[in-house]
């Protein structure tokens, strides 16, 4: 079977896109990069398909985990919708950030670059306020940036693994979103990405399934709050995108080959087929748009 790519603007079987991006089994250290990932199975962030028409033209828009993954495809399709974008990342994705930069810089755009650890809630505030300064104002919020390694049993899950979860996933959300709506003015978007996993865990992702389940009602609880502001908050639930956090100990290495064959369309996800997502919830075309999820799962039943 011939290798087909996503193309907005074109008709395409989803059942056969991406044939020939099936990974095999792999581990990567640490938080795992897209450059490594490259050298086997590149993931698709839209570089070369993703076209903007203008629907974020001058916003001002602020991506954790934006280096890779889901948050680099969002990046890369907001500036090439007009937004300026700062992304946040850990200092050892440094490589991944300065290709993202570049693409966002290509698409004529502000890149402001937010190095640091997102566990540090001194770190959450400090990087809200660098990215006002270095874009001139905010008004786009994605929390993205995600923590997820499999444990099989409960009594397996150390604490330390447990509350770093929690810090990534749970409490940088919260200081990054509390540092930010100061600077928010009517019309401004928060986005959380959530997970698949909020509304069927799996047995060896319950403290990541967790996490995942309070940022999505977290989402649906500040909707209320913010929105008599003009502020409008929803969230995304991804399924099984092929990111650097799937190798690098999210998924087992084993699971690797067969993940995403239990959705209806078969496969694995492709970060590029997240961005359009949260370009809509961004943009001015979702105004009636408030506490939603939009699930991006290949097809899953959910509750």
């Amino acid at each position: 079977m011939t290798d087909q790519r996503i193309d907005q603007y074109t008709r395409q079987d989803p059942t056969t896109l991406y044939a020939d991006r099936k990974p095999d089994e792999q581990y990567l250290e640490g938080a795992g990069t897209d450059a490594e990932m490259a050298q086997n199975v590149p993931a698709d962030h839209g570089e070369d398909s993703y076209r903007g028409s203008g629907r974020l033209e001058g916003r001002k828009a602020l991506i954790t985990g934006g280096d890779s993954g889901i948050g680099a495809a969002v990046a890369i399709a907001f500036a090439r919708e007009g937004a300026d974008v700062a992304i946040s990342y850990l200092p050892e994705e440094e490589q991944d950030a300065r290709r993202i930069v570049g693409l966002i810089e290509a698409a004529g755009r502000t890149a402001v670059v937010l190095p640091g650890d997102i566990t540090s809630q001194p770190w959450c505030e400090e990087l809200v306020a660098k990215a006002v300064e270095g874009l001139g104002g905010l008004d786009i919020l994605v929390n993205n940036a995600g923590k997820q390694q499999n444990v099989d049993a409960i009594t397996d899950l150390e604490d330390d693994e447990f509350d770093a979860t929690f810090r990534t996933n749970v409490y940088a959300t919260f200081w990054i979103t509390k540092a930010a709506v100061p600077h928010l003015v009517p019309g401004s978007a928060i986005i959380n990405t959530t997970s698949i996993q909020a509304y069927a865990p799996s047995p060896n992702l319950v403290h990541y399934a967790a996490t995942k389940a309070t940022v999505n009602n977290l989402a649906k609880g500040l909707a209320a709050q913010l929105a008599p502001k003009g502020i409008r908050v929803n969230a995304v639930a991804p399924g099984s995108i092929w990111t650097p956090l799937q190798p690098a100990g999210g998924q087992k290495p084993e699971d690797l080959p067969t993940t995403g064959e239990q959705t209806y369309l078969g496969r694995w996800g492709q970060p590029a087929e997240l961005a359009p997502a949260y370009v809509f919830l961004a943009s001015g075309e979702s105004s009636y748009v408030v506490g939603a999820t939009i699930h991006v799962d290949g097809g899953v039943l959910t509750p």
